[in-house]
């Protein structure tokens, strides 16, 4: 191998592993959930052992001692009637008496006191009273004497049997939080695992296959809840990318038309030499092309700097009803020439706060387009009617009409409704766009309502 040759990497089987285990930083994150979802559940059933451990070791004790308390409580009883017979079989020897009922109760383990009021009569050996203890008290009455029993009963066998019971938990607590971190980890794997074939399935959808959508076999609701928004995003997503592949090609097609008739002219007048009056012909045709290109891309910027959010109304108070009128009146020639009535009904003095320059590009777009798409002899109308929360501006037609097909989508841009709206009129197909974008940024609407071959009629709605 020459010396400028390329060292091949030599791979790596952990990286590898890692890597066929891992995927891309989207299952990493995926992992990551996974490790939280056991961290809670290990904290939660933890928790829970805990406390039921606790209770569990209260109740316990609480048991065994009153069951320690009930045993005591049934001695003493005993010793209460032990003494009495005792006591006339000795004829009142009350010591003896006494020494009797303590050696037949010997065989309960239990300590033994009786007493005659401070004077104590018999006890049981090795006799040690601790405040600790628990005892069970009773007084008898015999031979005209008052005698007290207690039986008392040390706490060590209590004891005893909880530090088993304590011992037992210690033992079984870190057995049972691995079990339960295991079992955390494998329902957390198996109750993610969906996202992982969703993620699968999202890497292979790029720009050229935006049709795939994503599918999930048996989903939990949740999940098909996400499964169907995601698939509704892809079909936004689609539409957008197919909306704008159609606006470059569209606007591509409106810019290559000016371009080429610009150069054809130039060619043709620079082909050989002419007169004075051809050239200013010539430039006259290029000037004409020019400002149609200039007009197209102002509006193609305008329309880039609305969906960009970088437009900002210029607003200020002003009549609502003078700018229609105004704009009649310089739409009328126009009209006079295609041979159409242009009738104006502005109403009364109407103050209105909004961008005048854009709204009064939106009535010129309305009224052009009615006028352009009128044959001669036909009639444009545009009014103003005020409502108690909003404002109507209504221009109607008496014109070719939109088919009920194309009246949803003659808001697109470029998008022309049939043969007869064609580029020969002029347009480029974005005054109807302007006008909704307009309408849209003072917080209204428009609506188109159309018969073909019988008029069209466009509302736009203004918030007052």
């Amino acid at each position: 191998m020459s010396s400028g040759a390329p060292t091949p990497k030599v791979p790596n089987p952990v990286r590898q592993f890692i890597d066929d285990e891992t995927g891309t930083s989207n299952v990493r994150l995926l992992r990551s959930f996974r490790a939280q979802l056991t961290a809670l559940y290990l904290a939660f059933f933890s928790l829970l052992f805990v406390l039921f451990s606790i209770f569990l070791y209260g109740e316990l004790s609480r048991s065994l001692t009153a069951r320690l308390d009930n045993t005591l409580a049934s001695e003493a009883d005993t010793a209460a009637v032990l003494f009495p017979d005792e006591l006339q079989e000795m004829h009142g020897d009350a010591p003896a008496a006494a020494r009797e009922v303590v050696m037949e109760l010997k065989v309960h383990g239990d300590f033994v006191t009786i007493r005659e009021g401070s004077h104590v009569l018999a006890a049981s050996p090795n006799f040690a009273p601790d405040p600790r203890d628990r005892s069970a008290a009773r007084t008898v009455q015999a031979a005209g004497r008052t005698y007290h029993i207690a039986v008392s009963a040390p706490l060590d066998s209590i004891h005893a049997e909880l530090a088993v019971v304590r011992r037992a938990i210690f033992i079984a607590l870190p057995l049972i939080l691995a079990l339960a971190g295991l079992g955390g980890y494998v329902l957390a794997t198996r109750g993610l695992r969906p996202l992982g074939w969703m993620a699968d399935q999202a890497r292979r959808i790029t720009g050229s296959n935006l049709d795939t959508r994503i599918q999930i076999d048996n989903a939990a609701e949740e999940l098909s809840v996400l499964v169907t928004s995601f698939n509704e995003l892809l079909a936004r997503l689609d539409q957008s990318f197919d909306t704008m592949r159609r606006f470059v090609a569209d606007a591509s097609h409106e810019l290559r038309t000016p371009i080429a008739v610009i150069r054809g002219e130039a060619d043709v007048a620079l082909s050989q030499e002419r007169s004075p009056a051809e050239y200013r012909e010539s430039l006259a045709v290029v000037l004409d092309e020019a400002r149609r290109l200039s007009r197209l891309v102002d509006d193609l910027l305008n329309l880039a700097r609305a969906d960009a959010g970088h437009v900002t109304l210029q607003t200020q108070d002003f009549y609502l009803n003078e700018l229609l009128a105004e704009c009649c009146r310089s739409v009328q020639g126009l009209a006079i020439t295609r041979g159409l009535a242009l009738e104006c009904l502005p109403g009364d003095d109407l103050q209105f706060t909004g961008d005048e320059q854009l709204l009064r590009r939106l009535v010129i777009n309305l009224l052009d387009n009615a006028i352009r798409y009128t044959p001669s002899g036909g009639k444009v109308s545009a009014t103003l009617q005020t409502g108690a929360t909003s404002v109507q501006l209504r221009v109607s037609d008496t014109g070719i009409g939109i088919a009920p097909a194309d009246a949803a989508r003659v808001f697109e841009r470029f998008y022309r409704a049939g043969e007869a709206r064609s580029r020969q009129d002029g347009g480029f197909g974005l005054g109807l766009a302007i006008v909704r974008w307009v309408a849209e940024s003072h917080r209204g609407a428009v609506e188109c309502t159309s018969t073909s071959g019988h008029g069209s009629t466009f509302t736009v709605t203004l918030p007052k």
